[in-house]
């Protein structure tokens, strides 16, 4: 805001020396006990009216008064010093008080609009409307209700972990490649591309310093990737040599590192019809890809070498003795277990390891390292992802019999985290309409007003890649 609309902000409220929130408040401390009579009686209506955190919610004023100075809105009942903004009418323009957060937005109808709201901002928020007189013509306050729920169904992470997408998820030879990143953490000092799952100098594709706003290339730059200040890597003209998984770090100014990795898959189907002699890499595949605790699961090898020589699985992204599960040997056709070896793991002579009774503690990346005659080594990486069952939800109401025009709240409850909700009404799939509103993680169902036709047995379903519960069916009933 510029010095010039500062003052004269301040001059539609006279006080010598003093901010223009400071002379608003000094105003209001005069004349708070002066409340004119007003034709219509203004009122607030929350939109929506149930509020879920993460939601926005707009306190829609009605009935504003004409001829109006300004408008405060303020949070809390009678602290005027916990000023939220104030609007001049006559200026259009606004200035904030001392608990604006930055995601209060107030318009000229007087309605405020919040903005990822937290149970934080539960409470009394409080409009004083101000004449050409300075002179207070109403105090109008309304309660907002943040619902929550200590189980996580009900809130989802404040800060999401960083994820990168391939688009497409599988290229073909020739094409490009978009490696996407999504959620990347905020204060970020730098962000650093490696080839490989292992973060070495001479991995370095290209690293982005945010101050400076420019790109460096490293040691493994190709000529054909390109890096964006905002995480992502495009591959040009991508080949069979580019398969496998790349690894972003993030350094924030905390000094705080993260490491998120992407598996880039190419299509070798043309390649392999146009270039009989060009020999595939070798390549891990899961199946199934995402696997439930106490399922197996198998890593299926693809184009082991011919000539092989011998080949070794670990626990990791380390080729070291300790974290070695087997070792196998062509020549003497014979498997030898290594220190990592826990007793569920099965390898076979083609190179694929079969894991038993899996648990969340086998998730990770696991390394195939390969030899042949010549003594050549060859690596390959996979990485194992493992979920939990998902727990029955309990399904929570406001209340189960409820007037016509009323409003009722559904909660669906979850200790499961990671898991997607759909909503059951009469055994079938519930049609929203435009009564009806869910919350951001889609466990909270508000239904505003109620109609004799939305009686009935209410079901949630929770479910996650591997599988699904559904809760015990909860009647409302409608009564006039």
């Amino acid at each position: 805001m510029t010095v010039r609309r500062e003052m004269e902000v301040s001059s539609m409220i006279p006080c010598k020396g003093c901010t223009p929130w400071q002379g608003l408040l000094l105003t209001a401390s005069l004349l708070s006990c002066w409340y004119p009579p007003t034709t219509a009686q203004i009122t607030i209506e929350l939109l929506p009216p149930n509020v879920f955190e993460g939601d926005n919610v707009l306190l829609h004023v009605h009935n504003l008064p004409e001829n109006l100075l300004a408008f405060a809105w303020f949070k809390g009942l009678t602290n005027m010093k916990r000023g939220i903004t104030i609007y001049s009418l006559k200026y259009n323009l606004s200035v904030t008080g001392p608990v604006h957060s930055g995601r209060e937005t107030v318009y000229s109808n007087g309605s405020l609009l919040l903005q990822r709201v937290t149970h934080k901002d539960t409470g009394f928020y409080t409009l004083r409307t101000i004449s050409r007189q300075a002179e207070i013509v109403s105090v109008t306050s309304m309660y907002l209700h943040v619902h929550t729920s200590i189980l996580t169904c009900a809130h989802p992470p404040t800060s999401a972990q960083p994820t990168i997408e391939s688009v497409p998820p599988r290229v073909a030879e020739g094409a490009s490649v978009l490696l996407l990143v999504h959620n990347l953490p905020e204060n970020l000092l730098g962000l650093f591309w490696y080839k490989g799952v292992i973060v070495f100098k001479n991995h370095e594709v290209a690293r982005h310093i945010v101050g400076k706003n420019s790109s460096v290339l490293g040691p493994a730059h190709s000529g054909r990737e390109t890096m964006y200040s905002n995480g992502s890597l495009l591959l040009h003209n991508v080949t069979l040599n580019d398969i496998g998984f790349y690894t972003l770090r993030t350094l924030s100014r905390d000094l705080k590192m993260e490491l998120t990795h992407v598996q880039l898959q190419v299509d070798s189907s043309l390649s392999a019809c146009c270039n009989p002699l060009t020999s595939a890499p070798l390549t891990i595949e899961p199946v199934p890809r995402i696997a439930a605790e106490g399922e197996s699961i198998l890593l299926l090898v693809h184009n082991l070498p011919e000539d092989l020589r011998t080949f070794s699985w670990y626990k990791g992204v380390h080729s070291i003795q300790n974290l070695k599960i087997a070792d196998y040997s062509r020549a003497i056709n014979y498997i030898t277990r290594g220190p990592a070896y826990r007793g569920r793991e099965m390898v076979y002579t083609n190179g694929s390891l079969l894991l038993q009774g899996i648990t969340e503690k086998d998730a990770g990346f696991y390394t195939l390292q390969t030899s042949n005659r010549d003594f050549i080594i060859e690596k390959a990486y996979v990485q194992l992802h493992v979920k939990k069952p998902v727990s029955e939800p309990f399904l929570r109401v406001t209340d189960t019999t409820v007037p016509v025009q009323s409003s009722v709240l559904f909660t669906c409850l979850s200790a499961d985290t990671g898991i997607s909700i759909h909503w059951i009404f009469n055994n079938q799939s519930l049609q929203l309409t435009e009564r009806m509103t869910l919350s951001p993680t889609k466990c909270g169902l508000s239904i505003d007003p109620v109609r004799r036709e939305d009686a009935g047995d209410y079901k949630c379903e929770v479910s996650n890649r591997v599988s699904s519960k559904t809760s015990l069916p909860v009647r409302l009933a409608v009564v006039n």
